[in-house]
């Protein structure tokens, strides 16, 4: 009876609970979309009020420019007319020109030809060619001296510079006066008018985007909020314009769906959208929460009726703990025989059966996980346990031999400090990864409990190796292979703190001689040739005693460090010239050069030194090579450098 009235229970409370979920997620759902329609249909609009006032701003700024433009060109055309003698001088055309705040002053005679102009290369053109030109010639054909012609902002006949063109008839005389702007306060009146850079600049919340769709041309002119590489269905609007204007769902390149409210404006489909899942976010929120709260009160109930259960069903429990308590120690031989009751009973025959279940799918567990391909082990001991239960893959993730491995396995004390071991090295800015053996690494979960112990072991190579080639890369030049100058930097401040009292060691700067001239010459992949024979001499330098890099396009620097003198120094620096000056580089098919490069060094045995300091005057030093004896190197002696000092080599 009581588990019938448990049963009941919950399919009663569980019906009730899912039944408050349905209602409460339709009207909710009906209410979001409804509240996204408004949001949407409000900010088309002002998106729509906002083009309005642009292009009546627009409007306006055009209607003044010209009547300012022109009233500019007939002033040149009066000055002309009275003072026909600047036209022989580009000076005086430019001083009018100036004096009108114009850009540009032509005068033409009767045949259509430039004669004068403030622009000299625009002398000699003529306005029957170029369709831009072409459109003053009405002045030149027609007799009206009063005649003016207004053209808008284009690219011009002989530049195709975008420009704005006012012409008028000239006075007494046969001929065109045109003046020329670069319309700048028009073309960014226009450039607000657009809807991308409206949709730029309007605010929307997270998912949310615009759209513009030519109608007549059937594309998208501007969007906002979205890839390029996912745009929406122009056809659909276009065969159903009408389907969208009252909201709707459309599936998009990029799989998602979208909720889309549309207007018509002008021929153009201005729309705004958000994907379903921003749409709805806030609402699985709210029905998550309800959700929680339902289960909080389902969990209550529950937990009275098992308090009541417990007062009713009290004898037996004890020795089924006492039992349990065994099984979980890992003793699986344990058998659980309470009697007294049915429900007893048949409590002690699910135990037995679920114990059995337990062991039965351990192993199954653990065979899955061996026969599959995902590098996970894993091993575990409970107290009173004579052996460590652990899966197979375990031995050959830790670097184990199987003898090893079988001796470990049934001494769990053995097989802990093994475990501890490993786990006392971890790898650098990795806690949880440890080297088992060369190139092979493993990440190591851990744990103690008063019950015994455990863990889990994934298989980390791939993970250290790929981190290690990443830092690599972060920390050498892609073209050249040699190290940064931020990563230098750091090697070399760290060699100068470990630097022993005894010993010496030099910064180089080195700059390639000519090698712009290379580049301009012979173009950059010439260049690059250059650079990377050059970065292959200088790997040729004992590593244990330099660290290299690329400072920068053309200069190089060097660290040499662990020499006793500073004529191993020297030595060292010397057979590297001597190498350098018999490399050659292939700059073209037929043409090579030898490499050339000058250097400056300086020497410390200050293991406080600072190494920008340092660098700072081998480059003196080198500067000073450069400007007496290209090609070669010098130093400053130990601990003394003044600006003036180049001691040559």
């Amino acid at each position: 009876m009581q588990r019938i009235f448990k049963k009941y229970t919950m399919i009663i409370m569980t019906f009730a609970i899912f039944s408050i979920l349905a209602v409460n997620c339709y009207f909710s759902a009906q209410s979001v979309e409804q509240q996204q329609f408004t949001t949407f249909c409000t900010k088309i609009d002002q998106v729509i009020h906002t083009i309005k006032n642009n292009q009546e701003e627009l409007a306006a700024i055009k209607t003044n420019l010209d009547e300012d433009y022109l009233t500019r060109a007939r002033a040149a055309a009066y000055v002309v007319e009275k003072n026909p003698d600047i036209l022989g001088s580009v000076e005086e055309l430019n001083n009018l020109a100036k004096l009108l705040d114009v850009d540009e002053l032509h005068v033409t005679e009767e045949d259509g030809i430039i004669r004068y102009s403030s622009v000299p290369k625009y002398i000699g053109l003529d306005f029957h060619y170029g369709e831009q030109m072409r459109g003053f010639l009405p002045i030149l054909e027609g007799d009206d001296e009063d005649a003016y012609i207004i053209q808008e902002a284009q690219p011009n006949t002989a530049e195709k510079k975008m420009m704005k063109y006012v012409g008028v008839a000239r006075k007494g005389v046969k001929g065109l006066v045109q003046v020329g702007l670069e319309p700048v306060r028009q073309m960014e009146a226009q450039e607000r008018n657009t809807y991308e850079y409206i949709f730029s600049r309007f605010p929307t919340d997270i998912g949310e985007g615009f759209f513009a769709v030519d109608m007549e041309a059937g594309k998208i002119t501007a969007y906002s909020g979205m890839n390029e590489d996912v745009n929406v269905s122009t056809d659909k609007l276009r065969a159903h314009p009408e389907k969208f204007q009252n909201g709707g769902y459309i599936q998009l390149k990029d799989g998602r769906d979208y909720y889309i409210v549309t207007k018509s404006y002008q021929d153009v489909i201005i729309g705004a959208f958000i994907t379903r899942t921003n749409l709805y976010e806030t609402f699985w929120k709210n029905m998550l929460h309800t959700l929680l709260y339902l289960a909080i009160v389902e969990m209550i109930v529950v937990l009275t009726l098992n308090y009541l259960v417990k007062q009713k069903v009290v004898n037996g429990i004890h020795e089924i703990r006492d039992e349990l308590l065994e099984i979980t120690k890992g003793d699986f031989d344990t058998t659980v025989n309470v009697g007294g009751n049915p429900e007893f009973e048949a409590l002690s025959h699910g135990i037995n059966s679920m114990v059995k279940s337990i062991v039965s799918s351990s192993a199954r567990i653990s065979n899955i996980i061996d026969i599959s391909e995902i590098p996970l082990a894993a091993f575990e001991y409970q107290n009173g346990m004579n052996h460590v239960f652990t899966t197979t893959k375990l031995k050959d993730m830790l670097g184990i031999s199987s003898e090893e491995f079988e001796r470990l396995s049934y001494d769990p004390g053995a097989f802990m400090q093994k475990i501890k071991e490993i786990m006392e090295e971890p790898e650098e800015e990795e806690s949880d990864v440890y080297c088992v053996a060369p190139d092979q690494y493993v990440r190591l979960h851990f744990a103690v409990e008063l019950s015994g112990y455990y863990g889990a072991v994934t298989d980390a190579s791939r993970e250290v190796m790929d981190k290690r080639r990443m830092r690599y890369e972060n920390n050498h030049d892609q073209l050249t292979g040699l190290a940064r100058y931020v990563y230098f930097k750091e090697l070399a401040a760290e060699i100068l703190k470990n630097m022993k009292v005894d010993e010496v060691c030099a910064c180089v700067m080195i700059d390639l001689d000519e090698f712009k001239s290379i580049n301009d010459t012979y173009g950059h992949d010439a260049g690059d040739r250059y650079l990377q024979e050059f970065a292959k001499c200088m790997k040729e330098l004992p590593e244990d005693h330099c660290a290299i890099a690329r400072r920068s396009g053309d200069e190089f620097c060097i660290l040499l460090f662990g020499y006793r003198e500073k004529g191993e120094i020297q030595e060292q620096l010397q057979e590297f010239w001597e190498k350098l000056n018999k490399r050659t580089v292939r700059l073209t098919e037929r043409e090579a050069c030898r490499i050339s490069a000058s250097g400056g060094y300086v020497c410390t045995n200050d293991r406080n030194a600072e190494v920008e300091q340092l660098l700072h005057e081998a480059d003196q030093i080198l500067y000073c090579v450069k400007r007496e004896d290209k090609g070669s190197f010098g130093a400053a002696p130990l601990g003394d450098l003044t600006e003036k000092q180049c001691h040559r080599t």
